[in-house]
């Protein structure tokens, strides 16, 4: 009994309660709002993922992607792209304003830096950066790829993989890992087969990879799931990729 008693503690006491925390900065006068959260167990790593939510800003998948990244040992944060005043309220305006940053990109470029700046803030090893992307924000995610933003390696989940066609091809530094559903109406064939070459082009070291029945958004709950309307939720498909992302931080991480 005493010696089950003192492995519990070991065990406690490698664990803090980890909670999302609200974290205000700013991008000249706009005022930002994301959330940060520490590993809920040690990790002498130190390594930090940044979160890029979807559409229509922070959400409650994305506050439970950082908590189960807090999980893993990894200090999260989720980027606020938007800034108070300006969250969209239906899809109609979510689509307005994601527009507005896939067409003006040095400004969305901008946003995910300076939170990137709040999570090594946070405590994470600036040498230790990810970042992952969810729909809009996985579009994100590869912009942070494209323009060699200091990060070991950055994953989209159902993004947008568009580039604009007059902007040059530069070498890739970052690891690329893509979790793509293979029925997504959002993302023609001629768009992927594009990407793909851009990535030849560039020299990156990346990975595509599919998963069948999936549309768009296949990891949101909330999307229901019906694949007729071109988003939908799909319970495989997200177990399927959240495992290969851990297996892609594992490898960027490993030493």
């Amino acid at each position: 009994m005493k010696q089950l008693l003192t492995i519990a503690l070991i065990l406690m006491a490698s664990y803090t309660f980890a909670q999302l925390k609200p974290v205000a900065y700013k991008d000249g006068t706009q005022n930002l709002k994301g959330f940060s959260i520490a590993p809920s167990k040690k990790n002498l790593k130190k390594a930090g993922i940044l979160i890029l939510p979807a559409w229509k800003g922070i959400d409650k998948h994305s506050k439970i992607v950082a908590e189960d990244l807090s999980k893993l040992g990894y200090f999260a944060f989720i980027a606020d792209i938007y800034g108070e005043g300006n969250y969209p309220t239906d899809n109609s305006s979510a689509g307005q304003k994601a527009g507005y940053y896939k067409k003006n990109v040095n400004e969305y470029q901008q946003r995910i830096k300076l939170a990137m700046q709040e999570l090594i803030k946070a405590g994470a090893d600036p040498a230790k950066i990810a970042v992952i992307g969810y729909c809009f924000g996985g579009t994100g995610a590869l912009e942070a790829a494209r323009m060699n933003f200091p990060v070991q390696g950055v994953v989209s989940f159902h993004g947008g993989l568009s580039r604009d066609a007059t902007r040059t091809i530069q070498p890739i530094q970052p690891k690329v890992l893509v979790l793509h559903g293979a029925d997504d109406p959002s993302v023609p064939a001629a768009q992927v087969l594009s990407f793909q070459q851009e990535m030849r082009d560039a020299k990156a070291d990346w990975q595509m990879v599919y998963y069948a029945n999936a549309v768009h958004a296949f990891t949101e709950p909330e999307a229901g799931n019906d694949n007729s309307k071109g988003a939908a939720y799909n319970e495989l498909a997200a177990k399927r990729s959240w495992e290969h992302m851990k297996l892609f931080l594992n490898e960027l991480f490993a030493q």
